[in-house]
């Protein structure tokens, strides 16, 4: 009897002091998981333009608290979470304001850059205001620049990211499809030139994604997540003109940043 209440008692104490080290173990990791220096980085698609909620601080950049890098820093609880990303920021505009809070302990960065480079809102402009035959042309322009120009920019951005935070994993996100295709939508454009702009978005994906991967960074491609959510899809998470605030104009909504950004930011990170 005795020796079974001993064997019960030293049984008990391993128990507990199994139970306490994985206690212990789920603590650090959860520590581990907590201690992360984080920065947002690049242009509107970044800083939540259309989502409203704009941090007044924020100016012109236009950094909503309904943006997917605050959404993600409020549910993760980053030691650190800097966000410079900034409406109508280009390439050179990350590279010249926004890698100040980046360091060598930096451990996550996010970005979304390039679109303004390759001259997105004079295209949109053009198409709704012109003829199709003038944004085809427009669209045509934009894609030569992604070919010749872009690769560049974003090497020197992504070049100037290492440099500053050698150690930190770096997810670079793209742009959603802005149009579903098919059926009737009135939209202001023909079918050719949706299909066209929504091709124009792939191909620049596809140069950010290439430019990304020969970096040794990630990216997170929210085409998946859009689907079913363009423009002309009855649910959309995009805004179309609008001409009440223009800014908004072809940026997420607030749904777009919550159901299309942060999860696919969420699987990369």
């Amino acid at each position: 009897m005795k020796m079974s209440r001993l064997v019960a008692f030293s049984s008990s104490l391993l128990l507990g002091a199994a139970l306490a080290l994985t206690g212990a173990g789920i603590a650090n990791a959860d520590s581990s998981v907590k201690a992360v220096d984080y920065v947002a980085l690049g242009d509107s698609y970044s800083s939540g333009v259309g989502a409203g909620s704009y941090d007044s601080a924020s100016g012109d950049c236009k950094r909503s608290t309904r943006a997917f890098p605050r959404l993600w820093a409020n549910a993760n609880s980053p030691s650190s979470f800097a966000f410079t990303a900034c409406s109508g920021a280009r390439t050179n505009d990350v590279t010249g304001g926004q890698l100040g809070p980046l360091n060598a302990s930096t451990d996550l960065v996010s970005i979304s850059i390039g679109g303004n480079d390759a001259g997105f809102a004079d295209v949109m402009t053009t198409c709704v205001l012109q003829s199709e035959s003038t944004c085809l042309s427009r669209i045509a322009t934009a894609r030569a620049y992604v070919d010749s120009t872009l690769p560049g920019r974003l090497d020197s951005v992504y070049n100037a990211i290492k440099a500053k935070a050698p150690s930190a994993r770096v997810v670079v996100l793209g742009y959603p499809r802005f149009y579903q295709l098919g059926g009737s939508c009135v939209a202001g454009l023909s079918e050719r030139e949706r299909t066209a702009i929504n091709g124009a978005s792939d191909y620049l994906n596809a140069a950010t994604a290439k430019r990304a991967a020969d970096h040794g960074f990630a990216f997170g491609d929210v085409r998946t997540t859009f689907t079913g959510h363009e423009i002309c899809s009855g649910n959309s998470w995009l805004h179309s003109v609008n001409w009440l605030n223009i800014g908004e104009s072809y940026h997420p909504t607030a749904a777009g940043q919550s159901g299309g950004y942060l999860p696919v930011f969420n699987s990369a990170a």
